[in-house]
């Protein structure tokens, strides 16, 4: 497999994975409607610095950890199941109002772009399928005779940067409709329904194995 066979090969690859709706696409697109494209560019932000980390780890090595270690897999995997039902709960129990920008006390507190910014991390961090994911793909990619480090960390960029067009474009699709989205009862229902997917996806990965 030649160098461009690789990088196409694997361009069709990840942008697959990449529009496949996950929690990733459920942060980005409730942040863009309720809080504004900011905090949601901040979120999706956060959502590649966690890919990037996770590429560094696989390409120095590390992350074949997840693969090989039974007790790695699972305490990450429970530590990211309790973050997505942490957040979700907040939601259920304290929905929005308002948007954002409307709610001086909400906006100074925990909602601002940097929290956005570690939400979208932690997320993605404590997401171990995403370590698997890529111990699993990302070596089939590299082509015999490439320094296989450097090859790997640049399959997991490439990754990331389909990531933020693709959340790039969630944005845009749900700032016109955010416009719409002033009423109480709509942020209410949002903030709730967005809490439940949280929760949901918590579960699923509490419950996913190998």
């Amino acid at each position: 497999m030649t160098i461009t066979q690789s990088l196409l090969t694997y361009l069709f690859a990840a942008g697959v994975l990449t529009i496949t709706p996950g929690v990733d696409t459920v942060m980005v697109l409730r942040t863009a409607t309720l809080e504004g494209p900011r905090r949601a560019a901040f979120a999706a932000l956060g959502i590649g610095l966690g890919c990037l980390v996770w590429g560094a780890l696989v390409a120095l090595g590390l992350g074949a950890l997840l693969a090989a270690s039974e007790v790695a897999f699972t305490g990450l995997k429970w530590a990211g199941a309790a973050y997505l039902v942490w957040l979700g709960i907040g939601l259920l129990r304290k929905p929005r109002t308002g948007l954002g920008v409307a709610d001086p006390a909400r906006a100074a507190g925990a909602t601002g772009a940097g929290d956005w910014l570690r939400r979208g991390l932690f997320t993605n961090l404590l997401n171990p399928k995403v370590g698997v994911f890529y111990v699993t793909l990302l070596p089939q990619f590299v082509p015999e005779g490439v320094p296989v480090a450097g090859y790997t960390f640049l399959l997991a960029v490439l990754h990331v940067g389909l990531g933020l067009l693709w959340g790039l474009a969630l944005i845009g699709a749900a700032v016109p409709l955010g416009r719409t989205l002033q009423r109480p009862a709509v942020v209410r229902g949002m903030d709730r329904l967005t809490g439940c997917v949280f929760i949901a996806f918590g579960a699923r990965l509490a419950l996913a194995r190998r």
